[in-house]
């Protein structure tokens, strides 16, 4: 019997067929398109996302060799904020889904924020009032889609993020949920109760009715009935949105053990035990998951941009033809020679939180080459990590001493050496590299009672590499100094050093 992973991410969707002691059977990956409908706006067609599940699992279990009644249990982790609205009756979709990326209710949110309403909210959600959150689009969904805030207080309109979305489909309309994980990134969960919590739905006027029933991150949750090759009747059991699943997939299940996931963004979160630890550094209090009664909390920060921005040189400089050539191309050079490349493109996520920040490359002279300018790209994704560490060793009061790592840059060894050097950290890279699939099948895994806890399924996972600073304290220290004047000047602050 196998473990089926789905992982619905922002650019496709993977399947992931693990047997129960973690060998890779069999994977897919289908992509589906973005839109753009306005500057700024980033929206997904449900009905694509769906095509893209089922043609995964499908081509998974080709390549696997397997059929859907060798599935044991089914684990799901998602793109996390981003915001869908469908028909309970039907499934159909009630307008396309607005990403996590999407900075559409940013008038909204500092609406919210001038009315003195964010640390009332900080304090409830352990979140932000940022546009990256899906409580603001919910409310942009029912205030500007003709007839949603009538069917959403009658019952008839379900909102929630991709999981929930999932899971209606996958159980043929008969389960409405959502893990606690992907409730906690919504501005609209009590972070202790774990719950919807009355003062902010009436906060942003999202109507309970319209939301999916909260439950834990491992145990029986629906099962499948209508899902292409998969028999009816198979459970599914492990939900929890990418970076927790990346987290429980890394097997930091002990207070302070940190990863980082390099994606679309990277996402680097660390666990704090048993009760939400509230921020001094700019970073989120969420939710890492809930095994039973017993929740698990972490810290998180987010830098928007990473692997988008090697995606920005391949498509919008033509300076690669693939983004895996972006580590050749910066090891042309020896340096960045001064270019510093602050990849604010969607704005600046933790510990900032800035949205009107934008993209900067300074320190450019007559001698630049492709070569600095994709140095300059990797060391940019590694100095917003390298910040996020840093303010996650100064919430714990205590350094961070590893970094566990993956998603798909984290194959680049530049990347990662730049990441241990400039956060002056031993980086840890496991053996296979989507841990946020795995940490969804291990979830499953003990919801179906197929591992006894976390710690027996995560046997199924193992280190590859190991990297270690090799910068002396003062180059640090100027490094990054050149780093913080650039992130000023794109933040639209003068810079007062050189470079």
């Amino acid at each position: 019997m196998a473990l089926l992973a789905i992982d619905q991410g922002t650019t496709g969707s993977t399947a992931l067929l693990l047997s129960e002691d973690g060998r890779t059977l069999g994977r897919a990956n289908r992509e589906f398109s973005q839109h753009f409908p306005s500057p700024g706006w980033v929206e997904h067609d449900l009905d694509d996302i769906w095509k893209s599940v089922v043609g995964s699992v499908d081509d998974a279990l080709r390549a696997a060799g397997l059929r859907g009644r060798d599935v044991a249990a089914i684990g799901i982790t998602n793109q996390r904020e981003t915001t869908c609205a469908w028909d309970k009756a039907t499934g159909a979709p009630a307008h396309r889904a607005i990403v996590w990326q999407d900075r559409r209710t940013e008038p909204a949110c500092r609406a919210l924020r001038e009315a003195g309403h964010e640390p009332r909210v900080r304090a409830l959600t352990g979140l932000v009032l940022d546009p990256y959150f899906s409580g603001t689009k919910m409310a942009w969904l029912l205030s500007n889609v003709d007839g949603l805030r009538a069917r959403a207080a009658g019952g008839s309109l379900a909102l929630g993020t991709v999981d929930a979305f999932l899971v209606h489909r996958l159980s043929g309309g008969q389960a409405l949920a959502t893990d606690v994980t992907n409730a906690s990134r919504t501005l609209l969960m009590n972070l202790e109760t774990r719950d919807w919590d009355d003062e902010l739905l009436s906060l942003l006027d999202v109507p309970r009715a319209a939301l999916p029933e909260i439950v834990p991150s491992a145990g029986r949750i629906a099962v499948t009935r209508g899902f292409g090759a998969v028999p009816d009747g198979t459970p599914i059991t492990g939900i929890a949105g990418d970076q927790q699943a990346a987290l429980f997939g890394q097997a930091c299940f002990a207070e302070g053990d940190v990863k980082c996931t390099y994606g679309t963004g990277a996402f680097v979160l660390v666990n704090t035990g048993a009760r939400p630890t509230p921020s001094r550094h700019g970073l989120l209090t969420t939710v890492a998951w809930q095994l039973g009664a017993a929740p698990t909390y972490a810290l998180e920060g987010a830098s928007f941009i990473a692997g988008a921005a090697v995606q920005w040189l391949r498509d919008g400089l033509g300076l690669i033809e693939r983004a895996s050539d972006v580590e050749a191309l910066a090891r042309t050079v020896e340096s960045s020679d001064g270019v510093t490349f602050v990849p604010a493109l969607t704005g600046l996520g933790a510990p900032h939180w800035d949205a009107d920040a934008r993209g900067l490359v300074c320190g450019l002279t007559r001698g630049t080459t492709r070569g600095h300018l994709a140095r300059a790209t990797l060391e940019g994704v590694a100095f917003s990590v390298a910040d996020l560490v840093r303010a996650m060793a100064e919430d714990l009061g205590a350094p961070v001493g590893k970094l566990r790592v993956d998603g798909g840059a984290a194959a680049n060894d530049l990347l990662m050496q730049l990441q241990s050097d400039l956060s002056d950290v031993q980086v840890e890279r496991p053996l296979e590299l989507e841990s946020t699939a795995r940490g969804a099948a291990m979830l499953a895994g003990i919801g179906a009672g197929v591992f006894a806890g976390p710690r027996e399924a995560a046997a199924i996972s193992r280190v590859d590499r190991t990297f270690t600073p090799a910068l002396s304290p003062e180059r640090r220290a100027g490094e990054q100094a050149r780093w913080a004047a650039a992130v000023r000047r794109a933040r639209g602050a003068p810079s007062t050093a050189h470079g």
